[in-house]
């Protein structure tokens, strides 16, 4: 097997690339990926130069693996930075690193593009690792939000295996949202209840729209509520406005925009993607603040979405412990990660353990806060 390094998406067939996705997954998928490049918001600027890795055997590609160059490590939420900071106070170069994920989003799915048994393509990479670093100046390689069959794999690697925590909403087949209500225990479903009447009791009305709904002007006044989250943290936000208009032109079927209005005006958004199975809660802000505002546009929306089109899983995105008393259970998620630099490798190694045995138990812990009867 050979190796090629492309440092553009654009650079590979997209009928190739699409052909090796073993999933409807849109983050993975080449229009998602491509719009983040084409955007600006992924480049070598922003600290996330492409070095999307083709497999090729015989002259065919047989596999592609998405990946980035990074000197830093911000928009992946799997952290590292203690590692970092570990690196540095050995007068070690931490960066630059090779990240394999879809940027800026904690959204579990394959990785590597190929419709061959992975174990050997994993074992034939990992293999190389070192000599794959090499050639681009990297110090490691990270898997972030692999699938379950890809963590099998590279357990029998020499790759660390991390593990983490997320918060789902799993559709138990319900009818409609007071079906789901009713699984609740009465404490809990009371207070749901509450925090949906304070948006009537508000006269705020919620809109569900497709991708091939939203408007210009509708789109700039999403994008202008999701600059104001970031700002009021203080800083920019990661994905600029020419990111979301490519969404919308390249991947409208797998957009829901939920635009909350009063007086005829909106006030609050939330974008999310979705697939065949899966809805995705990514993207949210606000002009003013309101009485369980956020709850209901970036959940309970989405949860009724998920019922009324049979939709079996809502991913809320990263961290979150109020998501609980709402319906969304706790569920592992997994990274993988190699390190050049050996002679760290044994305290990050006993840090992972530390860790699993930490978000294991408390995954434990979370559940029984989960609101429902049984």
């Amino acid at each position: 097997m050979e190796l090629k390094f492309n440092h553009k998406i654009s650079a590979i067939d997209k009928d190739l690339w699409q052909s090796l996705c073993p999933t409807d997954c849109p983050f993975i998928s080449y229009d998602f990926l491509y719009a983040l490049e084409e955007s600006g918001s992924v480049s070598a600027e922003t600290g996330w130069q492409p070095v999307h890795l083709e497999i090729i055997e015989h002259g065919s590609t047989i596999a592609i693996l998405p990946l980035y160059l990074k000197n830093h490590s911000f928009g992946e939420y799997v952290f590292d930075w203690v590692w970092a900071d570990a690196y540095h106070r050995h007068g070690i170069n931490y960066y630059p690193k090779l990240v394999t994920a879809s940027p800026f989003s904690p959204i579990e799915g394959p990785r590597l593009l190929t419709l061959r048994p992975i174990a050997p393509i994993i074992e034939f990479i990992a293999h190389n690792m070192e000599a794959i670093c090499d050639q681009v100046g990297a110090n490691s390689w990270h898997n972030l939000f692999i699938n379950s069959v890809e963590k099998g794999a590279m357990t029998e690697t020499p790759l660390m295996v991390r593990k983490g925590c997320q918060y789902h909403w799993l559709n138990n087949d319900y009818a409609c949202f007071a079906d789901f209500l009713s699984s609740f225990n009465s404490r809990k479903r009371k207070n749901l209840k509450k925090e949906r009447q304070k948006i009537i009791a508000q006269d705020i009305q919620h809109v569900r729209l497709s991708g091939h709904e939203i408007s210009d002007e509708l789109l700039d006044q999403f994008y202008e509520f999701y600059q104001l989250t970031y700002l009021k943290r203080g800083r920019d936000a990661y994905l600029n406005k020419e990111f979301f208009y490519l969404l919308r032109e390249l991947i409208p079927d797998n957009l829901l925009l939920v635009v909350a209005e009063k007086n005829a005006q909106p006030v609050a958004a939330a974008l999310s993607l979705k697939s065949s199975s899966t809805l995705y809660g990514r993207y949210w802000g606000c002009l003013a603040e309101f009485d369980s505002l956020h709850f209901e546009t970036c959940y309970y929306q989405g949860i009724e979405h998920c019922i009324e089109h049979g939709i079996s899983r809502f991913n809320s995105g990263a961290q979150g412990e109020h998501k609980i008393q709402r319906g969304f259970q706790p569920v592992p998620t997994w990274s993988a990660h190699w390190l050049k630099e050996q002679g760290l490798n044994t305290p990050i190694q006993r840090f992972i353990n530390e860790e699993t045995k930490q978000v294991s138990h408390e995954i434990n812990r979370l559940r029984d806060f989960l609101p429902f009867k049984h």
